[in-house]
């Protein structure tokens, strides 16, 4: 259960019950060190992403976790500034997509789907609705439409070449090398535009930084992505091929912190699409 469904009553309660306040400090508690220990962790690779450089809008975030997903979400830009996951072995179909976006209770901003609406751009998912569906249920899928997933992108990118990515990370590269780790975001310049009638900051780029955890065979391996909004529908997408290094200059976000120092070092400074064989895949047609 989420605990957006249980904090209206408990609210009810202690407004009732005053005397009650000190054990629900106590338990807010608990449950910070509970996320901030355990929960969190266990959803990302080697430390969980840490901004540390604040960029305009990064100082009013939060995370926030969803079924088989985690995002930090800026209230003040009104988009996630970075969602990771997990992707696994398949094991659920993917079911229809809801007809509409829902708002998130624990944010401030609380965009809604219609916030969207006639702004020129598409309703971007970050953590996607097909990987995150087929890898951990129905409900998963379902988290994936909260608007606080969501990222503003042009048709041209959402529909084309960041699709053709999407849907190679969640079939040729999970059936090549196993399990691996995706984080994911927006990337903005120092004065971002809004989106039309709404104040959600549109981002002039996405990153996507996939890595494969070391094993007896081998050390740990990355491919990152940079993808301008301007990106032409069908170019290869070793166009897009980045650094993590590249990546985290533009966001002020450190990614990997838990990684021996040295390797650290040269794993986000080096470029390995060879690793991951992407020259078979990266002309692959857009799906749509």
């Amino acid at each position: 259960m989420k605990l957006s469904s249980l904090a209206k009553p408990l609210f009810r309660i202690l407004i009732r019950h005053p005397k009650w306040w000190a054990f629900a400090l106590i338990a807010v508690a608990l449950w910070y060190a509970y996320e901030r220990f355990y929960a969190r962790p266990q959803m990302a690779y080697m430390g969980v992403p840490q901004i540390v450089q604040l960029h305009s809008g990064y100082d009013f975030s939060h995370i926030l976790r969803y079924d088989g997903f985690m995002l930090a979400y800026s209230e003040a830009l009104k988009n996630p500034l970075w969602v990771t996951y997990k992707v696994t072995a398949k094991k659920f179909e993917s079911g229809a997509r809801p007809s509409r976006f829902q708002s998130e209770p624990f944010s401030l901003s609380r965009i809604s789907h219609d916030d969207y609406t006639g702004s020129g751009y598409d309703r971007g998912h970050m953590a996607p609705n097909y990987v995150i569906a087929t890898r951990y249920g129905r409900q998963a899928q379902l988290d994936t439409f909260t608007m606080t997933n969501i990222s503003p992108q042009k048709p041209n990118l959402n529909q084309k070449s960041w699709q053709r990515l999407e849907e190679i990370v969640a079939n040729d590269f999970s059936k090549q090398y196993g399990d691996f780790w995706v984080v994911t975001g927006p990337i903005f310049d120092t004065a971002p535009k809004s989106l039309k009638n709404s104040s959600v900051a549109i981002p002039v780029a996405f990153y996507k930084i996939l890595i494969r955890p070391s094993n007896e065979e081998q050390p740990a391996n990355a491919l990152a992505f940079i993808f301008p909004q301007t990106a032409r529908p069908n170019e290869s997408l070793n166009k897009f091929v980045s650094t993590i290094d590249e990546i985290e200059a533009r966001t002020g976000i450190d990614f990997f912190a838990d990684l021996e120092d040295e390797f650290e070092v040269l794993l986000e400074s080096s470029k390995t699409p060879q690793a991951w064989n992407l020259n078979a895949v990266a002309n692959r047609p857009s799906r749509y």
